[in-house]
């Protein structure tokens, strides 16, 4: 599944092409894909037409573009409601020009665009597996009143992400508060890095790299961890996501793209997520798989020694 720098590269794309275009015309080919819809795909459409997309803004995994009441001629107005993109395991958002007659075979959502420029594009939902989805949803003020994502400002959040805590990018993280909840959690450190209510945007990619870099072990209880522990587990799980951002993120193959279509490479400085049997870069052991909530962690045995009483 696509985790904090998949999305955040795809959030990066859209701010640069479609701000300010207006939504001319919406196709649902697949009501699947609106499923959390009030009011179903009609109620989609008649939210999104002639709307115009205002700011593109993230928190974890969730991702949004603002609307501007274009639709009524309010563009001087704050934008109260988002386009939600939720990518699931294979979702793409995918700026189309020139020909769009050409209709990539998953193609589930189109959203017909008029540019600042007067050109026509069009925003694409491609999903294979379909386990993705868009909403229109209203915009809340959380608790904390925290930005939307990285590189914005944005105060308020789309109601379908309002119970996601802030992530290791946001400018705006209290780091040492995070590191006291951490710490007082009572589970194995991985599944606390995973806890979407705690620190968003972590899954079992970046989770396990960070775990090597830290040289942790999955299970390692959290209520045991020395406060210089999580210090850094912390900041190796920002450092490894600022480096796959700067990569464009993780593809595995042609599921994970950026708005334009094109992979990330990170892939290639995994150290031990998906390097099974292979040398550990640090010490040359070989690297461990285990079984780990229905998926799988790998750890170097000799850099992550197993902890005597793990929570697994």
């Amino acid at each position: 599944m696509p985790e904090l720098p998949e999305v955040e590269t795809v959030r990066d794309g859209l701010a640069r092409h479609v701000l300010g275009a207006r939504v001319g015309s919406v196709e649902v080919l697949r009501d699947y894909s609106v499923r959390h819809q009030d009011g179903g795909p009609e109620a989609f459409v008649a939210a999104l037409t002639g709307a115009r997309l205002d700011a593109a803004a993230r928190r974890g995994k969730f991702l949004w573009l603002e609307l501007a009441n274009a639709a009524t001629g309010e563009d001087d107005v704050v934008p109260t409601r988002a386009l939600v993109a939720h990518l699931g395991m294979s979702g793409q958002l995918l700026v189309r020009s020139g020909d769009l007659a050409d209709h990539h075979r998953h193609l589930r959502v189109r959203l017909a665009l008029e540019q600042p420029d007067g050109t026509e594009a069009a925003l694409d939902f491609v999903d294979m597996r379909t386990f993705g989805h868009l909403v229109v949803a209203p915009l809340v003020a959380t608790p904390d009143v925290a930005p939307g994502g990285l590189g914005t400002d944005r105060p308020l959040v789309p109601e379908p992400a309002a119970h996601i805590a802030r992530d290791l990018l946001d400018p705006a993280l209290d780091e040492a508060a995070l590191g006291g909840a951490l710490r007082r959690r009572r589970t194995g450190v991985k599944r606390a890095l995973l806890d979407q209510t705690l620190v968003s945007g972590v899954g079992n990619i970046y989770a396990d790299e960070a775990l090597w870099r830290a040289r942790l072990h999955y299970a390692r209880p959290t209520d045991t961890l020395r406060r210089t522990e999580a210090t850094r587990l912390l900041e190796s799980a920002e450092q490894v996501m600022r480096e796959s951002l700067a990569q464009g993120g993780t593809s595995f193959d042609a599921l994970y793209v950026n708005v334009n279509g094109a992979s990330g490479y990170y892939s290639r400085s995994l150290a031990v997520y998906g390097q099974e049997g292979r040398p550990c870069p640090r010490c040359g052991t070989p690297v461990r798989r285990d079984s780990f909530m229905n998926r799988s962690s790998f750890t170097c045995p000799r850099c992550q020694p197993r902890p005597r009483n793990g929570r697994w």
